[in-house]
């Protein structure tokens, strides 16, 4: 698995992808810093990583495409599920790949608040539930990313299922209220975004990091499933 995870995590680096996409988002996230100066400090969670998190619907599924998608184009898929090492540890190494790119991407926006405490006086504990919650809620987008790539051999059709999906989940919050009954709970089971708000009010809710760690684990789980399903089908 740590053979996997550092081939794929210097694959991302030794092509444009991954600097391109952590470009993209750290000239976004900084416009939306420097829009928001002028709000209290206290905000930083509800404005910049709101925001943060809504350019990752974008940015996590074009970082995860290729993950799978690629193998399967390239022929190369036979070989995950022959190799000596277990499907379920090459995935997870994929996935672990994407996840410490997200996390260089994370890390490098900490200058935001360090802003803020040299010429302010942010609520720091708040900043770091804030932090715990947005990087939980980016672990779940790649899983889901994974899971997207493993359905098809095209990385664009990769990348517009996830667009769409985790757009979709982060729609929910509005719509799930709105139905009742058990559909109501399915929906609030897949709403993403809702369960950020304890998180972002600097709360370490156990039942929140509990769902996001789940729905990784489910989604990168399904995603083992689609593969091993497709070499039974071969035969």
């Amino acid at each position: 698995m740590l053979s996997v995870f550092k081939k794929e995590f210097r694959a991302y680096f030794t092509s444009p992808i991954a600097y391109v996409l952590i470009g993209l988002f750290m000239l976004l996230s900084s416009m939306v810093f420097y829009i928001n100066l002028a709000s209290p400090t206290a905000e930083y969670n509800y404005l910049n990583l709101t925001y943060m998190s809504l350019f990752l619907i974008l940015i996590i599924p074009v970082l995860t495409m290729k993950i799978l998608a690629d193998e399967r184009k390239s022929g190369t898929e036979v070989l995950l599920t022959t190799s000596p090492t277990s499907l379920t540890k090459i995935v997870i190494g994929k996935y672990l790949a994407a996840f410490a790119v997200f996390m260089v991407m994370t890390v490098i926006t900490f200058v935001y608040p360090i802003l803020l405490k040299i010429y302010g006086n942010p609520d720091i504990p708040e900043i770091i539930g804030g932090y715990v919650g947005y990087i939980l809620l980016g672990a779940s987008f790649i899983a889901f990313g994974i899971f997207a790539s493993s359905l098809t051999e095209s990385q664009i059709v990769a990348a517009i299922v996830g667009i769409v999906g985790l757009l979709i989940m982060w729609l929910l919050q509005g719509i799930a209220p709105n139905l009742g009954g058990i559909w109501s709970d399915i929906l609030n089971w897949f709403s993403l975004y809702s369960r950020t708000e304890d998180l972002f009010a600097g709360i370490l809710s156990v039942k929140a990091i509990v769902y996001y760690l789940s729905f990784s684990a489910v989604f990168v789980f399904l995603a083992i499933r689609v593969i091993e399903k497709r070499r039974w089908s071969k035969g």
